[in-house]
């Protein structure tokens, strides 16, 4: 029997008729020959509830009594869904992270799964009962309650399928992964396949599909991933798979065209050259815990100075600055918002020059001007003025035939 592990996030199980609908995707595979594992987010909205209530008594994110209080969320929704197959006639029992155990290390709020324990969930699945394990949560070896942070659903689900040696599929509120977003663009086409290494490029640059973290554990331990749809019926979406790169990159140069809003600009002006400088800048960033993307540096008139740019989500940015003029005395920091981050991934760009020209022959036609560029391998990512995103967006999707794919 193929092995399948399936997550279900938090507007698949957000209510009760959402939970039945999702066990009843969970029986329909059963049905199929497939042996399963169902790992479960919190109901919508009940991870932001549980925080709001902590905050009353001053705790938030990196508490470890938050982190007891978020644990509880994933617990409800995993015994629900537990007695929603018992409902639909299947034999299914309710897991914890720490009854495994999910063994994490890391701070409250942004563990990591450092190991795990499947025998009890492999034990439940020869008896013919279908596991269903709380996601996002583990145990220290202190025996601590620890939460896995942004996306830790979606990594306890790819955890799992890697130690069961199974395929990890998503079911989430949208069908697929598409060519760019469908709001934006109505000719944005469903991938059938897409390599981890894209995908990983398309979450990082604003695309909303999967966490990066999962995408990074899955490519790692090698295990296949499918995004589905949870609000179709079986059988209605095949959904994308999440493959090794093998022959994506001959299929076609560009899978996709995404967007991140809200990013701001910092600058250092007429800075030392002397790499010791740029190591410090990022290292005070480092420690106020604050992400950093698009670095760009350039020499200046002056010998010996730089001017060192880079990008920042616009809500970090007065907290960076703060950072900054505290730890560079005198240095020449300015800043500018109401920019975003449009990006063309994809694994065919590896070496080819005329996608970067085409790149700006298309923004230049549409009168958008680039502040910073960064490129890797399969990615090409330009910052713009926020109000020209959707401009962006629909001219580089038709500029490079994604309408076609």
């Amino acid at each position: 029997m193929t092995r399948v592990v399936a997550k279900f996030g938090g507007t698949s199980v957000g209510s009760v008729e959402r939970i039945r609908h999702s066990a009843g995707l969970v029986a329909d595979a059963v049905r199929r020959g497939e042996s399963l594992a169902v790992v479960v987010s919190a109901m919508v909205g009940e991870t932001d509830r549980i925080l709001g209530l902590a905050g009353v008594f001053g705790a938030g994110l990196g508490d470890a009594e938050a982190d007891v209080a978020l644990a509880a969320g994933e617990q409800v929704s995993s015994a629900l869904m537990a007695l929603a197959l018992r409902e639909a006639g299947f034999e299914a029992r309710s897991f914890q992270g720490w009854q495994l155990p999910v063994v994490t290390d890391g701070p409250p709020g942004a563990s990591r799964i450092a190991g795990m324990d499947v025998s009890a969930l492999e034990a439940a699945m020869q008896a013919g009962v279908i596991p269903v394990l709380a996601g996002f949560q583990g145990i220290t070896s202190q025996g601590e309650i620890r939460t896995l942070g942004r996306g830790g659903t979606d990594l306890s689900a790819a955890a799992l399928a890697a130690a069961l040696g199974a395929r990890c599929d998503i079911y989430t509120d949208v069908d697929g992964v598409y060519t760019t977003d469908p709001r934006i663009e109505p000719a944005a086409r469903r991938l059938d396949a897409i390599s981890h290494d894209e995908m990983l490029e398309l979450a990082a640059q604003g695309a909303k599909v999967l966490q990066t973290r999962s995408v990074e554990f899955a490519k790692s331990r090698g295990v296949p991933m499918r995004v589905l749809s949870s609000f179709l019926e079986a059988g209605e979406s095949r959904g994308t798979d999440v493959v090794e790169t093998q022959d994506i990159a001959e299929r076609r140069i560009v899978s996709g065209v995404a967007y991140a809003r809200d990013q701001a600009r910092i600058a250092l002006l007429g800075a030392s050259n002397r790499s010791e400088l740029a190591a410090r800048t990022f290292a005070i960033l480092a420690d106020a815990e604050i992400g950093v993307d698009m670095i760009v540096q350039a020499h200046t008139r002056t010998p010996g100075r730089v001017n060192i740019e880079f990008s920042v989500a616009h809500r970090d940015l007065a907290r960076a600055q703060a950072a900054l003029e505290a730890g560079l005395s005198g240095a020449d920091i300015s800043s500018e918002t109401g920019l975003a981050k449009v990006s063309i991934v994809g694994a065919g760009l590896r070496q080819r020059a005329d996608i970067a020209r085409s790149l700006f022959a298309v923004l230049g036609e549409q009168g958008i001007s680039v502040r910073v560029l960064a490129t890797s391998e399969i990615k090409i990512s330009a910052l713009i003025d926020n109000d020209a995103v959707e401009r962006a967006v629909r001219a580089l999707h038709t500029a490079y035939g994604l309408e076609r794919v």
